[in-house]
């Protein structure tokens, strides 16, 4: 049963306003018990009627501007001269600009900018986004889909919100009840089973200057894996994932490995660290929530990777809105430029980036009393059609708005899978940045077979650390 706390009662009459018929659906969804599926079997049809099978509205939006959704990008276009093994060229590559938005005309667009954006217009002139033809580009494979529609019917939040039960594979509620289950929509999201990639961390100072940790990434996604029928078969444990930093000399040989817990009332995140130092293997409990992020140079939090990821317990979770916003997307060119050419001294060269218009779902998290985060509140766009955050407003004790973060959302066509190809963490208050990035050389491995679970252990770092 969910937590009091987090029923539709408790959340503003506009959270369903888009969906025809909402009225009943809430109706429905306050007095559903044990005895009844969580989402209306009614409800759930509209997966292969006016809804995605991922959630997100078919429909386009009232001017044209947001066009339908056709099924996505889900193999190699004909034509661009795709080839297996090599960064995916451009599908969009003859889209023109429409429009630039700056500080200049940012009243103009001021509805589809977050307040982020603004404030970085407002901090950097230099600062402008180039607005292109939205694609809705977002394709993954059936078995996904099979999954949301199943999700959609059983899954549910338990332990307070701080699990999830009964689903598997995609994300738990593509019909969400409230604004944790939106969350979790973002976690548990697709990103497929076995992946491996080389990325760097790029921290840029208020001058100008940076530097460039290389690292291999690669991660067992748990809850992906085909063989699994229910979030009750991964024994608690939805991801395997394990970081090595290969430069630069001095960090090389540091290895960080992550145990994810689905549930974390059963039990916290594990997490351990291997320091070429001291060649020990430590238990490393502050890789979450607040502590500064790994090879952030203290820009970012643990919590902050990927906008956001571990427990939700510490925040009350707030739908705010549903809205239309210029977010980062189909940033294919991105994944073959250099961090040298992405760096600017204030912020990205936002000339090589994409924004196009696209729905989001807003949310807001708001530190609770009785906990201690640094961040007193966040605030997160997430994509419709992808369940990814590609967007945050995070604000310090004083509830002024201090680091802003932007993702990116890219198709994977040939995997399929939605995927992206870098953030940004700014910091508004101090003025640097960082960039998260991959290599232009080495395209991420969605083929990485293997990778073993016999590798995500702590025994195993202190090998790969030497």
């Amino acid at each position: 049963m969910l937590h009091k706390g987090l029923l539709m009662s408790d959340t503003p009459a506009k959270f369903f306003s888009f969906l025809p018929g909402c009225t009943a659906m809430v109706g429905a969804l306050l007095f559903a018990g044990h005895a009844f599926a969580l989402v209306p079997e009614e409800q759930q049809a509209r997966l292969d009627a006016d809804l995605t099978p991922l959630g997100s509205e078919r429909a386009g939006n009232a001017d044209g501007t947001i066009p339908a959704w056709t099924g996505g990008l889900t193999s190699p276009p004909e034509g661009i001269g795709y080839e297996k093994g090599k960064h995916l060229p451009d599908p969009f590559a003859n889209d023109k600009v429409l429009f630039t938005v700056n500080a200049e005309n940012a009243n103009q667009y001021d509805a589809y900018i977050t307040r982020g954006q603004r404030a970085l217009m407002e901090r950097h002139e230099s600062y402008f986004m180039n607005v292109y033809p939205t694609r809705r580009s977002c394709g993954q494979p059936e078995h996904v889909y099979k999954a949301a529609r199943r999700n959609a019917a059983v899954g549910e939040l338990v332990a307070d919100g701080n699990g999830v039960a009964r689903a598997i594979m995609a994300s738990p509620f593509p019909i969400p009840n409230n604004a944790l289950e939106i969350v979790w929509n973002h976690t548990l999201r697709y990103r497929d089973f076995k992946v491996q990639s080389q990325a760097f961390a790029v921290p840029v100072n208020q001058n100008g200057d940076f530097y460039k940790v290389t690292t291999l990434q690669d991660a067992i996604l748990r809850w992906s894996d085909p063989q699994f029928t229910s979030a009750e078969d991964l024994e608690n444990i939805s991801i395997l994932f394990l970081l090595q930093v290969r430069a630069p000399p001095r960090r090389a040989g540091y290895v960080v490995l992550v145990q994810e817990s689905l549930n974390m009332a059963v039990e916290a995140r594990r997490a351990w660290t291997y320091s070429p130092g001291t060649r020990r293997v430590r238990r490393a409990p502050t890789i979450a929530y607040d502590n500064p992020g790994t090879n952030s140079d203290g820009i970012t939090t643990s919590d902050s990777f990927g906008g956001f990821n571990g427990a939700p317990d510490r925040f009350t979770w707030t739908v705010l809105a549903r809205s239309e916003k210029f977010v980062s997307y189909n940033n294919y060119r991105r994944a073959t430029i250099s961090h040298e050419e992405l760096v600017g001294p204030k912020h990205l060269d936002q000339s090589k980036l994409r924004y196009e218009r696209h729905r989001v779902w807003e949310i807001q998290g708001t530190k609770k009393e009785n906990f201690r985060h640094i961040y007193a509140k966040r605030k997160f766009y997430i994509d419709e059609d992808v369940n990814q955050i590609l967007a945050t407003e995070i604000y310090d004790g004083r509830q002024e708005l201090w680091r802003v973060q932007e993702l990116d959302a890219t198709t994977r066509y040939d995997v399929p899978v939605c995927w992206g190809n870098g953030a940004t963490i700014y910091d508004l208050i101090v003025g640097r940045y960082l960039l998260g990035t991959g290599n232009p050389e080495v395209p991420v491995n969605f083929d990485a077979e293997h990778l073993d679970p016999q590798r995500y252990t702590p025994g195993n770092i202190r090998r790969l650390g030497r």
